[in-house]
């Protein structure tokens, strides 16, 4: 997720004053070190005495938190942000390890930024200064569409729709492929069509002013082929339960990272 910001970032020209990436793992550098205005250390302590960076931007795993954070108290500074997009990792964490004076923002974006057709939840705590908003907003948007809300607690369900959600899309063609499959379609074929209609009604949602239930009706013709399906899918316990279940699961996961 780091790599998809970043990419973003600098092909939106967001990065123009300067970025250091503090990563000790070569290979995931990579792709950006001949970028113009762009510095690589293997770790925090190697960032100059003398650095004050703006927005300092935590994107690793939730697990490693513990241990990454601490080491950049030393920035903490009235003129600088913390932006998270650590899941489950909560402002109060952030004041724990950084301090109180800390202004800090907890973010969940998702994979598809790694295409600029992303789409990041955030909140802010007190410390954070408009300007220091509009700074995260402008990072945020270079890669998809941005919200923000007051309520922290709404973060644990925007992880469990959005930041996993991808994965369920995935889940879908490979569902969809296999059933086709089952079917008697020819593998490739069966790929290629589940591919195509997922990817294909994702863009048609996405530029149609219909509301999602507005397209699956207008799809769908009385007794025909696509109600006998959704017949299926719509009943007690089909895709909706599945679903509730699978993003409470989620949901649930996100609070308990929060230890």
């Amino acid at each position: 997720m780091g790599s998809a910001l970043l990419s973003g970032w600098l092909s939106a020209g967001r990065a123009d004053s300067g970025v250091a990436i503090v990563e000790p793992s070569e290979g995931s550098t990579g792709p950006f070190r001949d970028k113009p205005g762009v510095s690589i250390v293997a770790d925090a302590g190697e960032l100059p005495a003398g650095a004050a960076p703006s927005v300092i931007v935590f994107a690793v795993k939730p697990q490693g938190m513990d241990t990454i954070v601490p080491a950049y108290r030393r920035f903490v500074r009235p003129q600088t942000v913390f932006l998270s997009i650590a899941a489950g990792r909560t402002l109060g964490f952030l004041a724990t390890h950084l301090g109180a004076d800390a202004a800090a923002v907890r973010s969940m974006p998702n994979t598809p930024a790694a295409i600029g057709r992303g789409i990041t939840v955030a909140c802010a705590n007190s410390r954070v200064t408009a300007t220091q908003r509009a700074a995260c907003d402008g990072l945020l948007s270079a890669v998809g569409e941005v919200a923000w809300v007051d309520d922290e607690g709404l973060i644990d369900p925007v992880t469990a729709v959005s930041g996993s959600g991808p994965a369920y899309v995935f889940l879908l063609v490979e569902c969809l492929e296999e059933a086709g499959i089952a079917a008697g379609l020819p593998p490739d074929l069966a790929r290629r069509l589940a591919r195509a209609t997922v990817v294909g009604s994702g863009e048609l949602l996405q530029r149609s002013p219909e509301t999602a239930d507005q397209l699956r009706r207008n799809v769908t013709s009385p007794k025909g082929t696509t109600a006998a399906a959704l017949e299926v899918l719509m009943k007690g316990d089909g895709l909706a339960r599945l679903m509730t279940r699978a993003v409470a699961a989620a949901t649930k996961r996100s609070h308990e990272l929060a230890g």
